[in-house]
């Protein structure tokens, strides 16, 4: 990677080379291999994005032959990538490395893995799949109260070494809670899971989709630790959203795939996986490689504006180069992979004419969820693993990286030669006021943002008698360049979240549109996982392939689009629960 974001672009650019443009169709890359057959227009295909749908689908079509030209207005890997903080690097080493937002691949996922494990890595057998790692535990980490510290047991998982203090700090967290939770709002969240558990998709697809996890809790009856950690705990670390709004079928769905993936039932792996080094050392950048290989051209640094509707068909789209110049780009295929707030303005009255979906996008609701960096002169003994910081105002979630870089030597091989860790926090909440100013995130400077994010992590971390994070050891912080004009009346976010309120299943896109050569990847795609995730951005490019190929009597294999595991035991009270939905009864189990 360069020593910037724009230096990156201006070289991938320029490496991408002249490209044929006007009314031909798009061609492949001339570095593809140099027996590959001559193609017709109808095989060539243009992915507009490439985050993770737009290089899922590339990777896909490329390996059945298609000629797949990639439009990407930033750099590849999207709101996945790791990125380089500039004027960061001395001294011969790499920038610090920064991110849109730490990210973890759980075991529930089952489709990107599949993709990982097909991107060659040097040494490892299994690919950039090799390059995952499992924290091994994770922490509810409370203001003025002990943390609740939770080991996450695996097959071969090594526990944390821990103290006498630790495991008499972990023991007090545990029973702290246990006393501060009654047993009667214990009895009944469970209950409330086990109804999820055994209720039928229709009544999942209808009922619990209008219904908000709040509601579905009955957490505003209930007491403050409730709220904080089985309310609004629950939907912040599994699907970022607000719990009074959250639908009850996505926040269900999901937690009930965690449940099952600790307890080992349809597991890819283990339930909490991240990367061991920076995220585009470790995926994106070799990924890139092998679709170079693959024959994918790459052109980065060009903006999808409009696409064009006639005859019942995509006839082009309008690309802006790096240069500013409008471009009319043909292909046969088109495979739109952009955001959802970054597709919608790109699809005209016409096309949401042909096809209604497209214009149901339009209610799609996102938010901010952003990170920001704290670079330490000292590795921080905060946990291996993730932290929820629950009672912070702007719901934080943090992790410590370089513990689990063991290849990396951090102050070695980044920055200035002084940093030794990365704390990376992702910030929820943009809309509330915080501890240090009384305003909100979007209210704030970036520099104020920094400092009541620190201020916030030190009031959840140094709260019981020991100093986690001490001002003392803050090298530098780096806030997502995606933010903009923060402090002042009009602030703006290039990178939002699809957020998932209730209503939001129904609103969501098929990959096959009825625009016949036109077709939807990205993670607000109608797909089994029913999140804005990576899983979900790769399983949806799957779909669109798999529709592509239909659409065009092609005879290669169809992509494989691995659902969510369905417990088999639970299928009969599932029928069950049909039965009495379609008879106007609750579920059986639902006491109200």
């Amino acid at each position: 990677m360069g020593s910037s974001r724009r230096t990156f672009v201006a070289g991938a650019a320029a490496a991408g080379g002249a490209m044929a443009l006007g009314a031909a169709p798009v061609a492949a890359a001339s570095a593809g291999p140099a027996d590959a057959p001559r193609r017709s227009a109808q095989e060539s295909v243009a992915v507009l994005g490439g985050g993770v749908a737009g290089l899922t689908a590339a990777h896909e079509l490329a390996e059945r032959g298609f000629a797949v030209t990639v439009y990407e207005r930033r750099a590849l890997g999207g709101k996945a990538r790791s990125m380089d903080v500039p004027d960061s690097a001395k001294g011969g080493r790499r920038p610090l490395p920064a991110e849109h937002g730490f990210r973890f691949i759980p075991g529930i996922y089952h489709n990107l893995p599949d993709t990982m494990r097909r991107i060659p890595f040097p040494g490892n057998p299994n690919g950039v799949h090799d390059n995952l790692v499992a924290p091994r535990e994770m922490m509810f980490a409370r203001t003025g109260r002990e943390d609740l510290r939770i080991p996450i047991p695996w097959p071969g998982h090594q526990p944390a070494d821990l103290t006498l203090d630790d495991l008499r700090r972990a023991l007090t967290g545990l029973l702290e809670t246990a006393a501060n939770l009654p047993a009667h709002e214990s009895a009944y969240f469970v209950n409330r899971a086990l109804v999820f558990l055994t209720s039928c998709d229709e009544r999942r697809d209808d009922t619990w989709e209008r219904t908000p996890w709040w509601d579905f809790t009955r957490a505003a009856r209930m007491s403050k630790d409730y709220q904080r950690i089985l309310a609004i705990g629950v939907t912040r670390n599994i699907v970022a959203t607000k719990a009074e709004e959250a639908s009850t079928r996505t926040v269900g769905t999901l937690g009930e795939a965690f449940v099952l993936n600790a307890l080992g039932r349809g597991a890819d792996g283990p339930p909490d996986r991240i990367l061991n080094a920076p995220t585009n050392e470790a995926w994106i950048d070799p990924w890139v490689d092998h679709l170079r290989g693959l024959g994918v051209d790459f052109r980065i640094g060009w903006t999808v504006r409009e696409m064009k509707h006639a005859d019942g068909r995509i006839a082009a789209a309008m690309i802006e180069d790096p240069d500013g110049v409008r471009r009319t780009v043909t292909a046969g295929h088109y495979v739109c992979a952009l955001p959802v707030e970054h597709a919608r303005p790109t699809w005209n009255a016409a096309m949401r004419a042909a096809d209604p979906q497209l214009a149901r996008c339009d209610r799609l609701r996102t938010d901010w969820m952003t990170g920001i960096q704290f670079y330490l002169t000292e590795r921080t003994p905060i946990l291996h693993g993730h932290l929820n910081c629950v009672d912070s105002p702007w719901s934080l979630t943090a992790i410590a990286q370089a513990q689990h870089w063991p290849d990396r030597n951090f102050p070695a091989d980044y920055g200035d030669g002084t940093a030794a860790d990365c704390l990376s926090v992702d910030i929820s909440e943009w809309d509330k006021p915080g501890i240090l100013y009384g305003r909100t995130a979007k209210q704030c400077t970036r520099e104020e943002v920094a400092r009541e994010v620190w201020a916030q992590l030190k009031a959840a971390l140094n709260d019981t008698g020991r100093t986690v994070l001490r001002d003392s050891t803050l090298h530098s912080w780096f806030l997502d360049p995606g933010v903009d004009g923060i402090g002042t009346p009009n602030p703006t976010n290039e990178d939002e979240l699809l957020i998932h309120p209730v209503g939001t299943w129904h609103n969501r896109p098929s990959a096959a549109t009825r625009i016949p050569n036109f077709f939807l990847a990205g993670d607000y795609v109608s797909v089994a996982i029913d999140l804005a995730t990576m899983e979900g951005a790769n399983a949806s490019a799957r779909a669109a392939v798999n529709a592509l190929l239909d659409r065009t009597g092609s005879t290669a294999p169809r992509c494989t689009v691995t659902p969510l595991f369905r417990p088999p035991e639970i299928e009969f009270l599932k029928r069950h629960d049909r039965t009495r939905y379609r008879l106007g009864l609750r579920n059986a189990l639902d006491v109200g």
